[in-house]
């Protein structure tokens, strides 16, 4: 059989904010303007008959973009102006739908889509004039090649097909980032070996391209960030001979820069949501790269950290390096790339450990200058990818204190040292020095755990302004917007 699937989504809810300007600091690869302040509005949309009350202030022939976000639990929206101020964001979990035994992803995400764009405020619509989508890495869709309608349930971002390894292995060179069992190249080949030897005419399309082709009708685009994990080779701009040579080869899509104009949207879909008939669609890209574009980490030796279940690190480099014994990768970024790698230390230990508010209060306890002495592991399980590649690591969290604040602060600094280790060894396999540090995801908001990794990094280490996805993805239809649309 072809891999599994193995997440469970829950049932859809909506909230949208209104117009809302962040202050948001200068710098960053695809847009470096000045922003102005804003104030935020927020509100369900549920029963909402008029949700345009609050976005009179948008000026006639003001030129807005926007981008969808397309994560693992849900999708959300946002759109901004020309200075990067958010003018409207919404989100909505994705609905639950069975076929047979197994989730109807294809159906919650299209629907997901669609409802969306009936979100954004009617006043809001006919100033939107590029669209971009990013959706989870190595989530893959098997279409046919003519109708763009799936072949096979997609596979998603976290499945791992062994099946298809030895033979991926056998191609690909020692250490590419498609030798790992979740990789979008297994999933072809796990799905070629079971299924597609009846060649039925057949593409490959990653979720991003999907939901994009369903806005602009063109089958068969992506973009090089999603592309990575099948094998193309960002740094020439082709897929490689060892891929070419394959006999599945004919379904790889072709592949552009993120942000680059693909068509405009299709007439029916403008039509019917308001949106005005030359807004454009162009490629996306991978969440994590939308979100570290977020940032606006514009510079090389520029990082952001993401502080969720896991520990995900994203430094921007001159030099590309890859080796997929530690689970390190380069994304190209314009001229630079991106390197990354993730543990699976961070919140998902914490959250094993103590409360939300537990972590609140005992938090505040901890004095952030003084070290702690207690040397853990912190693990939610057994196994580590990095900085450490050991499946069978165990966690490593006794001695316990009597004292909870010692003991959580001897945690917080344990995972400040694994990353202060994985940062180290990005260096030592040749990617820039980092300096500077911008920090995401929920352990963001911890300030006493920002001073506890300053001074375990020796580094300035602040809270990214932006950390959606979606601001990253709208960023790149604004890189699009300055962009001519190919006939």
């Amino acid at each position: 059989m072809v891999c599994a699937s193995s997440l469970i989504h829950p049932a859809s809810t909506v909230l949208v904010s209104l117009p809302s300007i962040q202050r948001q600091k200068r710098g960053n690869v695809l847009c470096n303007n000045k922003v102005r302040k804003q104030r935020v509005a927020s509100m369900s949309v549920g029963n909402q008959k008029n949700q345009n009350s609050e976005v009179a202030s948008v000026r006639e022939g003001e030129r807005l973009y926007l981008g969808f976000d397309f994560g693992t639990s849900g999708a959300r929206f946002t759109i901004i102006d020309k200075d990067g101020a958010i003018r409207a964001e919404a989100k909505r979990e994705y609905p639950s739908y069975l076929n047979g035994e197994s989730q109807d992803w294809v159906r919650s995400w299209k629907e997901t889509l669609f409802s969306l764009l009936e979100d954004v405020p009617l006043d809001i619509r006919k100033h939107v004039v590029a669209i971009s989508i990013d959706g989870t890495s190595a989530t893959t869709l098997i279409v046919d090649s003519y109708t763009g309608e799936p072949l096979w349930r997609p596979f998603l971002y976290n499945e791992s097909c062994s099946d298809a390894l030895p033979v991926v292995k056998s191609i690909a060179p020692p250490n590419h980032t498609v030798c790992t069992g979740s990789s979008t190249l297994c999933k072809l080949v796990s799905w070629w070996n079971h299924v597609g030897s009846d060649k039925k005419p057949a593409l490959l399309l990653h979720q991003a391209d999907w939901l994009l082709w369903l806005l602009h009708g063109k089958l068969g685009v992506t973009d090089y960030n999603n592309a990575l994990k099948v094998g193309y080779d960002p740094e020439v701009d082709s897929y490689p001979s060892w891929l070419v040579c394959q006999p599945y080869y004919h379904l790889l899509p072709s592949v552009l820069a993120p942000g680059t104009p693909i068509a405009c949207l299709k007439e029916e879909v403008g039509n019917k949501y308001g949106f005005q008939k030359d807004c454009v669609v162009c490629t996306g890209t991978t969440d994590s790269i939308a979100a570290f574009l977020a940032a606006r980490a514009s510079q090389p030796g520029k990082a952001v950290t993401s502080l969720g279940s896991t520990l995900a690190i994203k430094l921007l480099s001159n030099t590309r390096i890859e080796d997929s014994r530690f689970g390190v990768y380069s994304h190209r970024l314009d001229d630079k790339w991106l390197v990354g790698g993730a543990s699976n230390t961070g919140g998902a230990i914490l959250r094993q450990l103590f409360t939300d508010n537990q972590l609140e209060k005992l938090s505040e306890q901890i004095n952030p200058s003084q070290p702690s002495p207690l040397d853990y592991y912190p693990l939610p399980k057994a196994g580590e990818r990095f900085p450490v590649a050991d499946p069978n690591l165990a966690p490593r969290l006794h001695p316990r204190p009597e004292n909870d604040v010692e003991y959580l602060h001897g945690i917080l600094e344990s995972i400040a040292r694994i990353e202060a280790k994985a940062y180290e060894l990005l260096k030592e396999l040749g990617a820039t020095q980092v300096e500077e540090i911008f920090t995401a995801g929920g352990g963001a908001k911890n300030e006493k755990w920002i001073k506890i990794r300053e001074r375990v990094l020796g580094l300035p280490v602040s809270r990214a302004n932006q950390t959606e996805a979606a601001y990253g993805a709208a960023l790149l239809a604004k890189k699009a917007d300055q962009q001519n649309i190919p006939s």
